[in-house]
């Protein structure tokens, strides 16, 4: 199928409607911008694929109630910046995780000192991802930044998050629910193009 000669809006009605054609026409004609958007969160290319690739996923599953009067491009970026917080923050977490494992693992003993040494280049990246966070954090409404600090940065669970803060659970989830949201609103007018 030559794409060229649909519309986006053509596209994402013959997608919504089950043409396969179409999507991957979609796929085809976004997938530079969906990574360019994405890239700059990640260390690892294999982590810009797989976001790239859930944002796309998520999309097209979502595709059947997407509003085909709006323009699609945007709404793909905002799905794919939720999905490399939502990424970046698991990758944080995991991090967390095994870096503590190591401390336990390596206390007493430096023959394993280079497991959990980085690059200067690395470093950097580490830093500049961090500080760009930071400053989206820093801008979000009072009643989200705690709640996203402590999920985002301290990488604490829901529940201790509850306990630190004294709020109810669902409490919890629906503010970083809505911090990401912001997050993710402020990310995109901080980077159209």
């Amino acid at each position: 199928m030559d794409y060229l000669q649909y519309s986006e809006k053509e596209l994402v009605e013959r997608a919504i409607r089950g043409d396969q054609m179409a999507f991957r026409a979609l796929y085809e004609v976004h997938e530079r911008s969906v990574r360019g958007r994405v890239s700059g969160y990640f260390r690892w290319k294999a982590d810009v694929d797989d976001v790239v690739t859930e944002s796309f996923q998520k999309a097209f599953t979502a595709l059947s109630g997407f509003d085909t009067s709006r323009e699609f491009r945007p709404w793909l970026l905002t799905i794919a910046t939720r999905t490399a917080l939502d990424h970046l923050s698991s990758i944080q977490r995991e991090d967390e995780k095994k870096e503590g494992f190591l401390h336990k693992s390596t206390q007493g003993s430096h023959d394993n000192a280079e497991l959990t040494e980085t690059t200067p280049e690395e470093e950097i990246i580490n830093d500049e991802v961090h500080q760009r966070l930071m400053q989206y954090i820093d801008e979000l409404p009072s009643l989200y930044k705690d709640v996203m600090i402590k999920y985002m940065i301290e990488e604490l669970e829901y529940e201790e998050i509850a306990k630190e803060l004294d709020l109810e659970l669902n409490t919890v989830r629906t503010r970083i629910r809505r911090g990401k949201q912001h997050l993710a609103q402020m990310m995109l007018r901080g980077e159209v193009e």
